[in-house]
């Protein structure tokens, strides 16, 4: 009991308001700034600015276009080459080679 008027009195900038919050069910409240020098990946990951960078940048709405364009290019690609009639013709292909070395 003594301890919760000890942290009580402590300003923990929005993290801890009480002991009871360390110990309870309930979420403890968030911090109301960003770091100021992010130093952990985390920490990095949560204050970079993908709004800014995606509507800004060139290279996100050619990339979207790029692989909507070349997904289905691809996905016949590997359809033909992986056709069972294919995949017969390069076995007997295969099998000739090494009919030849050995």
């Amino acid at each position: 009991m003594k301890y919760t008027k000890i942290v009580e009195k402590i300003p923990m900038s929005g993290l801890i308001l009480d002991i009871k919050d360390i110990m309870a069910d309930k979420v403890v409240e968030k911090v109301g700034r960003p770091m100021k020098f992010p130093y952990t990946f985390s920490a990095k990951v949560a204050q970079f600015p993908y709004k800014f960078y995606f509507s800004n940048q060139w290279i996100w709405k050619y990339y979207a276009v790029a692989m909507l364009v070349t997904i289905p290019l691809f996905k016949s690609i590997s359809n033909l080459s992986n056709s069972p009639e294919n995949v017969a013709k390069w076995a007997e292909i295969r099998r000739k080679e090494a009919a030849e070395h050995h």
